[in-house]
């Protein structure tokens, strides 16, 4: 894998190209994140990464004086994908100067980058082909290319034949992820999961075809006749292996199992059927089995939670009421199962949560840097890799944040209901909504009309008529005013619409209960 460090002072920004594709599938990982270019010289001189993508305008040092500054002072030389929201072509030109790899603007568009990737995967293999060292076995090196290409017959041989592995057989790809809540490399599985997996195979002491991957993710080549061996259906085989690797790893594993393949040479379509079974992570009912063959059939869902559920959830937040946003979130969690939720679904959710969360905690003058789990959420798809991980960590981020604007609104004594009401009694007479007067008291309007009608058992707009045709039945009474006068003056803009409301509540027309009125003096 080709470490990759991501440069914007948006953080936003950076999460969405880091949420925007799956970079293992395109050999790259991301290191690191960046918030200026001051930050990235750094960054670059500690990690190492082989790519560095970078906006080329930033606060203390911008993009191209980031690469000046690389280039002059720097030992290590990454490769740099430029981007901009400004398509002037002067940009490009000096961009290109520095023999800037590409040069992308935003929106950032998936296929482009993917594109854009590929080519620069190429020249970093063909860089790495020429001087293989000792950092990264061969044998890496030999599962990575047959799985980025399909070799020719004679190099196929030579394959087969070193690693002494029969050419004809079928063969499987699969992904052995370790889901043990830590940043990718923490722990090194790699030397227990070979002699675990060359134990259940009955190989030990022969090569397996097995390289490292991104995010605590291990990718083995395993020939179809060892499978065989086990005697029994290839799910129950996966299965006995998965609790084998979850007891002598001590950690929690999940496998994602791609299609066989009829030819060492064809393992690369395998290999792409195990990378699509990674989208059907939050799937319901796999206990931690994920089969291309039962799995890639069913249609993933891309679209973002309902806005009901999500509006719910909002609502239970502002309340502080934890049984009711735990309850949201259990409803948000299956429904990712049964709709069968892509991951950049998923996240999209989860993004879209913060980021109203933090917009409610920005009106209350809060500052969201003050919540403790916001980077760890912010963070999630680097550590958290199942719905039960995620749920927790979501969980824990809802709860204090819910717990904070309940104490930062408490501290402003602006969100009390009581007051709402006051402005409501001295303001109906005004052309008010329910979304305005949420915003003057930095409230969800959501929010703000049901803890109103919990409070006085009638919703806003109901109250606000309420006042407005008791105070139209006393100008009626006491004033000789003409109706659209009494109309315009308890805040209707239309006197039919006016006389129709009242009507409404009051079983007579307004010109009726006036002579009635009379009539009684």
């Amino acid at each position: 894998m080709y470490k990759v460090l991501i440069v914007d002072d948006e953080i936003f920004v950076r999460k969405g190209l880091i949420s925007l594709m799956d970079w293992s599938s395109q050999q790259f990982v991301i290191c690191g994140e960046a918030e200026n270019g001051k930050q990235a010289l750094e960054l670059i001189a500690q990690l190492t990464p082989d790519l560095v993508i970078v906006d080329i305008r930033m606060p203390v040092l911008d993009g191209l004086e980031l690469i000046q500054k690389v280039k002059a002072e720097v030992d290590h030389q990454p490769l740099f994908i430029i981007l901009s929201g400004y398509p002037d072509f002067s940009y490009a030109q000096q961009a290109f100067r520095f023999n800037v790899s590409d040069y992308i603007l935003k929106p950032v568009d998936e296929q482009e980058l993917t594109s854009t990737l590929k080519k620069i995967a190429n020249t970093l293999n063909q860089k790495q082909l020429l001087s293989i060292t000792r950092e990264k076995p061969l044998i890496e090196i030999v599962i990575e290319s047959l799985l980025q290409t399909e070799p020719s017959e004679q190099v196929m041989a030579r394959i087969a034949h070193a690693l002494e592995l029969p050419l004809s057989s079928s063969y499987t790809y699969f992904i052995a992820e370790i889901q043990d809540e830590l940043p990718h490399g923490t722990i090194d599985y790699f030397p227990l999961l070979q002699t675990s997996l060359q134990q259940y195979f009955h190989h030990e002491g022969q090569p397996l075809l097995i390289h490292v991957r991104a995010f605590n993710q291990y990718g083995i080549i395993v020939p179809q006749l060892w499978l065989d061996k086990q005697s029994e259906p290839a799910w129950t085989s996966y299965a006995k292996l998965l609790e084998r690797l979850e007891t002598e790893l001590a950690t929690t594993i999940a496998l994602y199992i791609g299609h066989t393949a009829s030819h060492l040479k064809q393992i690369a379509h395998s290999g792409i059927s195990a990378e699509e079974c990674l989208n059907y992570r939050f799937a319901a009912g796999n206990n931690g089995i994920f089969m291309a063959s039962d799995l890639l059939e069913l249609p993933l869902y891309y679209f973002d939670v309902d806005e009901e559920l999500h509006s719910k959830l909002i609502y239970e937040i502002e309340a502080d009421q934890l049984e009711g946003y735990t309850a949201a979130i259990d409803a948000i969690f299956i429904a990712f199962q049964e709709r069968h939720f892509a991951s950049g679904a998923v996240t999209n959710t989860i993004r879209r949560m913060m980021i109203a969360i933090i917009n409610i905690i920005r009106q209350l003058e809060g500052n969201e840097k003050d919540l403790q789990w916001l980077e760890e959420l912010l963070n999630w798809q680097m550590k958290y890799r199942n719905l039960k991980q995620l749920r927790h960590v979501l969980l824990q981020f809802i709860e204090e944040a819910a717990k904070y604007i309940a104490e930062k609104r408490g501290e402003k004594n602006e969100g009390s209901i009581e007051k709402v009401k006051k402005y409501i009694d001295s303001h109906y007479k005004e052309n008010i909504y329910l979304k305005g007067i949420a915003a003057e008291f930095h409230m969800n309007p959501v929010y703000l009309g049901q803890l109103f009608r919990k409070n006085y058992g009638v919703y806003f707009n109901e109250y606000v008529l309420s006042l407005r045709i008791e105070e139209a039945k006393r100008l009626l009474r006491q004033t000789k005013k003409r109706m659209y006068e009494v109309a315009e003056l308890v805040g209707f803009q239309n006197a039919d619409y006016f006389a129709a409301q009242f009507e409404k509540l009051e079983n007579m027309t307004p010109t009726d209960y006036r002579n009635r009125m009379i009539g009684k003096k």
